[in-house]
């Protein structure tokens, strides 16, 4: 069924059919047979402190800015990761600037930072923590920095995020890692990171409660950066990393027309392409540390989830193979762990 629905949104594309899918969703979930649809038996993980009913979660960049929680919430994820969400609002990059590979079941983005800003996620998160006390799907929010922000004064951004949105998070990942805004991946060194996380560190224990912070990675590192982020966290004891983002090498496309995929110009790539270069990172960082890793990149069925778990992975997260494979995903790989 998942098939031929698919078939009718690939003829849009693809940002509109997004959108499209789940506005439409928003009404069909009303209905009484949907919910039951999507549910099954909790396989509880309790990682940082945080329990988790599954080790299922969604990858940021799919909700941005906190529209669909309570589709999300129906469709029985143990966690989602919303944004990435910047201190003021930001279209982001001129459009198209998503699209299907769909011969290597792949997406290319260059979205940049496209959200509402943090003062529109704030009222949002606040109505759906105010609606659902007892939420059992875990938030994570995602932040960034905005485009205008220069490298040297980031940090103030992720700072202003991580203040104003502390009480309505569950844990938080800080994202220097997404290709689509200019420079952003440098602050992946390690003195750039060490300013950013120590404030937020630091901010963190002026606070009643406690909620993990993890940082998000490229798949495109060297080792030497790997290994310099795994000294990195041992020094200042952030929780861990959601490895990975994106991609920039189009090396691991085997399918698509390379022609095709230069003329859709820049952005970043997921999808199944991404799995073993995702799981190298996983092995290396669990060979290496035993800090938490959340697992993403190129799960699209149970073998592959299965194999970033063996990597190492403590929760996984899916964006692209659920475009791909449909929320059915969920229930097949939400009782691993």
């Amino acid at each position: 069924m998942y098939k031929i629905i698919r078939s009718f949104f690939f003829l849009i594309s693809a940002e509109k059919a997004h959108y499209i899918t789940m506005f439409i969703f928003k009404y069909i979930s009303r209905l009484p047979f949907v919910y039951n649809m999507f549910q099954f038996e909790d396989n509880p993980v309790k990682v940082d402190g945080i329990t988790y009913k599954n080790t299922i979660g969604l990858a940021a960049g799919f909700d941005k800015d906190g529209k669909f929680l309570d589709e999300l919430y129906m469709l029985n994820f143990g966690f989602v990761e919303i944004g990435t969400v910047t201190p003021k609002p930001q279209s982001g990059n001129p459009k198209p600037r998503l699209f299907r590979l769909k011969k290597d079941r792949a997406l290319l983005n260059r979205m940049g930072f496209n959200n509402e800003g943090l003062k529109a996620l704030k009222h949002r998160l606040k109505l759906f923590r105010k609606k659902e006390r007892d939420c059992s799907m875990k938030i994570g929010i995602n932040i960034g920095k905005n485009k205008t922000t220069t490298n040297e004064n980031a940090v103030d951004d992720y700072v202003k995020c991580y203040e104003e949105l502390y009480e309505l998070a569950d844990f938080f990942i800080v994202n220097v890692s997404s290709p689509n805004t200019p420079n952003l991946r440098e602050l992946q060194n390690k003195d750039e990171l060490l300013k950013i996380l120590n404030a937020l560190l630091s901010i963190r224990l002026t606070q009643d409660d406690w909620k993990p912070l993890y940082l998000k990675i490229a798949p495109d590192l060297s080792i030497s950066q790997l290994d310099e982020i795994v000294a990195l966290q041992k020094e200042i004891s952030f929780e861990g990393i959601v490895a990975t983002n994106t991609t920039i090498n189009r090396t691991l496309l085997k399918n698509s027309n390379p022609k095709i995929v230069t003329e859709l110009g820049n952005g970043g790539i997921s999808g199944h392409i991404l799995l073993e270069s995702s799981n190298q990172i996983v092995r290396h960082i669990r060979d290496k540390s035993d800090m938490t890793i959340i697992g993403v990149g190129g799960i699209e069925n149970v073998s592959s989830a299965k194999s970033k778990l063996e990597a190492g992975a403590n929760l996984l997260e899916i964006y692209t193979g659920f475009i791909y494979s449909g929320p059915g995903l969920i229930k097949k790989i939400g009782t691993l762990n």
